[in-house]
């Protein structure tokens, strides 16, 4: 892959430099260069290893620091030459890439030629006028009714899922990577993984591949064993992609980020690489801007068709919320999914925690005229009933079961009821839209018609509602 999107030589007119002063981890640092700027593309020959392409970091005073995308791992500093392109990363976007298995750089994996395309674009994306942002509207429907009902997804927002180690976050990743839908409209997925277990990695292929066969998935897979550096790389050649095939080829566009704590970390080895000043438990003061860069490139652009839509998923570190990765991306995202240890040890899957769970966008992508007239009032009353249920069971805990009243009781009861009945489905189960909000009516009717005050008489009436336990 060259500055052109392709792959080959070096322009022959292109001055090469063999001051090669040291290499350091995944850097080249380059003596002795003039007219480079930073990210610019650069590409590294080394006798005896191949061609080894890079990006520049910083320049100052004649050296460049070069980040080496395949690592420096039997390069010689003495054979290697180093030549700047002038022109940042890019690479060819296109319909090419649907369908298609890549690693993180975006090569083959299935065994099919390299991806062309008529165009390039450069995978630091370009800059984007906030005025001409359209507000996210209409919903993504992913299948999955712990999401679908409560924290609807929305075309062009960036929904996080929070989860930890040893979570089902790979497999709800990959099902509504599998399931979702945008309402009959040209619709479309990028998954990029990043320092994934091969097994893991073979789980997705196996996975997606009924959507990847009918032309609808470009998946960029950075197993563990890749180079570090590859995976700062993955996620940029995702959103490329996917901001071609939205705004330019009128689709709307799922891209699947997992996982953005193995993103973080390589940032974090970069940085460490260069010596810079760490900030909050070791990673890069620019933690915070690097991942907006990322997740900002979603959403949709006033005059073009199609949409971006991010779903970022990071395990948290000892399910430590205030950890610095889930902390900034809190602040940069609108919502979050978070998952369960309690839910997922009741073998309920998938382990949503509603009451944690946000999209602060749903009203945007749900009610009359978008999802069902009822959707938002359902979802409010199930919310309300659902952190009365918590305070009950906390009563519970201190009086006994006993000692609560009737109503009380029929709250535990709710309980149950939606993480059996509405939240717990199978991992290859995609449930449309009027069956999840039915089952969340069967849901809410546990409860006596007293107790749903934030439903109007005439839904209760249509739904036969008791009027007692």
């Amino acid at each position: 892959m060259n500055a052109d999107g392709g792959t080959g030589a070096v322009d022959p007119g292109r001055v090469e430099f063999t001051s090669v002063r040291e290499l350091r981890g995944p850097l080249a640092v380059v003596d002795k260069v003039e007219g480079v700027g930073w990210d610019e593309f650069v590409v590294l020959t080394c006798e005896g290893a191949g061609q080894r392409h890079g990006v520049v970091l910083e320049v100052d005073r004649g050296t460049a620091v070069v980040q080496v995308l395949q690592g420096t791992a039997g390069m010689d500093p003495a054979r290697t030459r180093a030549a700047f392109t002038g022109s940042p990363l890019r690479i060819p976007v296109g319909t090419g890439w649907l369908g298609r298995v890549c690693n993180g750089r975006g090569e083959p994996l299935d065994g099919g030629p390299p991806v062309f395309g008529a165009v390039t674009s450069a995978v630091g994306g370009n800059p984007l006028n906030p005025v001409r942002r359209e507000p996210p509207a209409e919903p993504v429907l992913t299948g999955v009714s712990a999401i679908d009902a409560l924290t609807t997804l929305v075309r062009g927002q960036k929904l996080p899922v929070f989860s930890a180690a040893g979570l089902p976050h790979l497999e709800l990743a990959a099902q509504i990577a599998a399931q979702s839908t945008a309402g009959g409209e040209p619709f479309c997925v990028v998954f990029a993984a990043m320092g994934v277990t091969h097994a893991d990695a073979g789980f997705v292929r196996d996975a997606l591949e009924e959507r990847s066969a009918a032309g609808e998935l470009v998946l960029l897979l950075n197993t563990a064993d890749d180079p570090v550096i590859e995976r700062i790389l993955t996620p940029r050649i995702a959103l490329t992609v996917a901001e071609h095939l939205a705004f330019a080829l009128g689709r709307h566009v799922l891209v699947v980020m997992t996982d953005m704590t193995s993103y973080a970390e390589a940032l974090r080895e970069v940085s460490a690489a260069r010596g810079e000043i760490p900030a909050r438990r070791a990673y890069p003061g620019y933690l915070y801007s690097d991942l907006a860069s990322l997740y900002e490139r979603c959403g949709r652009v006033r005059g073009l068709p199609g949409s971006v839509t991010v779903l970022p998923v990071l395990t948290m570190p000892a399910g430590d919320i205030t950890h610095p990765v889930p902390d900034l991306t809190g602040y940069i995202t609108e919502g979050q999914v978070v998952l369960s240890r309690p839910l997922h040890a009741r073998g309920v899957y998938p382990p949503v925690d509603a009451l944690s769970s946000l999209s602060r966008l749903m009203r945007k992508g749900a009610g009359p005229g978008r999802t069902r007239a009822d959707h938002l009032d359902v979802a409010a009353q199930l919310l309300s009933a659902l952190a009365r249920a918590r305070q009950v069971r906390e009563l519970a805990d201190l009086v006994g079961l006993a000692a609560l009243s009737a109503t009380d009781r029929r709250y535990l009861d709710l309980d149950e009821a939606f993480g059996s009945r509405l939240v717990d489905q199978r991992r290859d189960e995609s449930r449309t839209l009027e069956e999840t909000l039915e089952r969340a009516w069967q849901v809410l009717l546990t409860l006596p018609r007293s107790q749903l005050t934030m439903l109007p008489a005439g839904l209760l009436d249509a739904h036969d509602a008791p009027e007692s336990g």
